[in-house]
């Protein structure tokens, strides 16, 4: 499975072939089928094991505790710690694994990963901002895919930060209705 994660991570899921993963595996074809049932298979659990790792920014920020505004400020601080170098790879698999892939179960995979996870910051966002759990969830969604896709092209940890915080007093006045 890291192998399997850091390939998909750098790569994409379309750069990635079974013909790598199963001489990556030291497996055969058949062993490899026979285990995941098909690269879509083998990418659906890699996706789960990221998402039960440091990766899952909701989950640590959440821990740390505070208030709506704090809990958004720790997940942005923590996506612009581990965005650009995690395991050596830049940005999250979630966001990006299968940006643009040609494969339907590929996008499918991450798109019920990323509702999952926009109806859980939603609903937590809704405990102190319910009229705007809505907006302001996707207001943190797309700062975090922009934050992913900057630590992609290069971006490195202390422009992250900078932005991480500018996003938290953003997210603070707007949750506020300033």
């Amino acid at each position: 499975m890291a192998t399997a994660l850091k390939l998909f991570h750098a790569r994409g899921y379309d750069a990635v072939g079974v013909a790598e993963l199963v001489s990556a595996f030291g497996i055969t074809p058949p062993s490899f089928y026979a285990a995941f049932g098909s690269k879509a298979g083998l990418f659906a659990r890699v996706l789960e094991r990221y998402a039960k790792s440091e990766a899952d920014l909701f989950t640590h920020a959440r821990a740390k505790g505070g208030s709506v505004t704090a809990v958004i400020g720790h997940m942005l601080a923590r996506a612009a710690e581990i965005y650009p170098a995690c395991d050596g790879t830049a940005g999250c698999l979630v966001l990006d694994g299968a940006r643009n892939s040609a494969d339907p179960d590929a996008r499918a995979l991450t798109a019920a990963i990323k509702q999952a996870a926009h109806d859980t910051l939603r609903d937590f966002i809704a405990t102190q901002y319910p009229q705007q759990a809505d907006a302001l969830s996707k207001f943190v969604e797309i700062a975090l895919a922009g934050m992913s896709a900057a630590a992609r092209d290069g971006a490195d940890r202390p422009t992250l930060e900078a932005f991480a915080a500018s996003m938290t007093r953003t997210f603070r006045r707007e949750a506020k209705g300033a």
